[in-house]
């Protein structure tokens, strides 16, 4: 079975959900915050708690334009954007990295440039890399070679854009390697989710496992998640927020941790109701109704010593601890050997075959 290893935890086709809180800069540059969005991640039960390491000077040229919506976030320049929350440094990775090992929560942080895929190399795991890089291939060469496992979006991809992404990390000591579903819209509206190439993927990449980077607007009963994870998605990154109402950035397509409590609780039932049986076959809580509610052949009236037995001497009724319905056939026709008191559960020992038998 396919599987890959996100910091001590096994994920496969049976797993429940490895869960990313992507806060990524919605900590608007300040290390109290985001320290407090490692809290709520944790609290709403979280795996992963995930940041955004970039400066812009290396990310966009000043003259790059927004693929946002604009009405959410009207900054019109991607250099303009990503300057205002470039400030953290190493350091700062650092010292999250440490406060997120303090409190047992894996610490992500998606690196935008070589300088951080080196600096981020000491404090994670494994490492996530972002849709609109999939096509960066000396980038994802050289994550590769650090050896450890990588989870790579997919959004806005071809096919021939995944199996060239897979084929670098693969040819540089990248085995373990998952690929989310992602559309890279923000946000991305409901009828653009687009869930069913979860199946897909999963179809086309059975050797790896597939999971879900979203960024709908979130519901209370967060309904793309749980169908994502319905679809067999086994990773599940979302942006994460203390405060859904703040303007700008990713607030406004964020979960925040009652979102994320919704999730998980919801996960909780979806895979109590999943059990373990995966075969069709009687459970243990239905033997009472097997016995019980189920029918067996019933004398409909009395019947009389030698009585040959037609079809309206039977009936079926409950309960099922007496002879099988399939049997009134083979009975019609055979002789009584005894009196049957009307309403009686029958067996084929009350019956004599042999006139049946010298008859045919």
């Amino acid at each position: 079975m396919n599987k890959i290893n996100l910091g001590g935890i096994f994920i496969d086709n049976e797993s429940s959900p490895y869960i990313i809180a992507e806060i990524g800069v919605n900590h608007g540059g300040s290390i109290s915050q985001a320290k407090r969005l490692i809290d709520l991640a944790k609290e709403g039960g979280a795996n992963a708690a995930k940041f955004q390491t970039y400066k812009a000077d290396t990310l966009a040229s000043k003259n790059s334009p927004a693929y946002w919506d604009l009405k959410s976030e009207p900054t019109k320049s991607q250099y303009e954007l990503f300057k205002k929350y470039d400030s953290f440094n190493e350091d700062q990775y650092k010292e999250l990295s440490e406060y997120c090992s303090s409190i047992n929560i894996e610490f992500l942080s998606t690196p935008f440039d070589d300088k951080s895929i080196d600096f981020l190399d000491n404090m994670m795991h494994f490492f996530k890399i972002a849709s609109a890089d999939i096509t960066n291939l000396p980038f994802l060469k050289k994550i590769a070679k650090k050896g450890k496992p990588v989870v790579i979006s997919t959004g806005a991809s071809t096919l021939e854009e995944i199996d060239d992404a897979l084929n670098v990390l693969k040819e540089n000591k990248c085995k373990d390697i998952a690929l989310l579903h992602c559309i890279l819209n923000y946000p991305t509206m409901d009828e653009n989710a687009h869930l069913e190439m979860i199946s897909s993927l999963k179809k086309l990449y059975p050797e790896h496992i597939i999971g879900y980077s979203d960024h709908t607007l979130p519901n209370d009963s967060m309904t793309p998640l749980v169908v994502a994870y319905l679809m067999g998605a086994k990773i599940i990154e979302k942006h994460f927020t203390h405060d859904k109402t703040l303007p700008g950035n990713d607030h406004y397509h964020s979960m925040d941790v009652t979102d994320l409590k919704n999730f998980k609780t919801i996960v909780s039932q979806i895979d109590i109701l999943k059990g373990l049986e995966k075969i069709k076959k009687p459970v243990k809580t239905e033997e009472v109704s097997r016995r019980n509610a189920r029918r067996s052949v019933v004398s409909n009236g009395k019947i009389n010593k030698g009585d040959v037995i037609t079809q309206e001497m039977l009936v079926a009724k409950r309960p099922g601890t007496g002879l099988e319905p399939k049997y009134i056939d083979t009975i019609i026709g055979s002789v009584a050997k005894d009196d049957i008191e009307d309403d009686t559960l029958l067996s084929l020992s009350s019956f004599d075959f042999n006139h049946k038998f010298d008859k045919q």
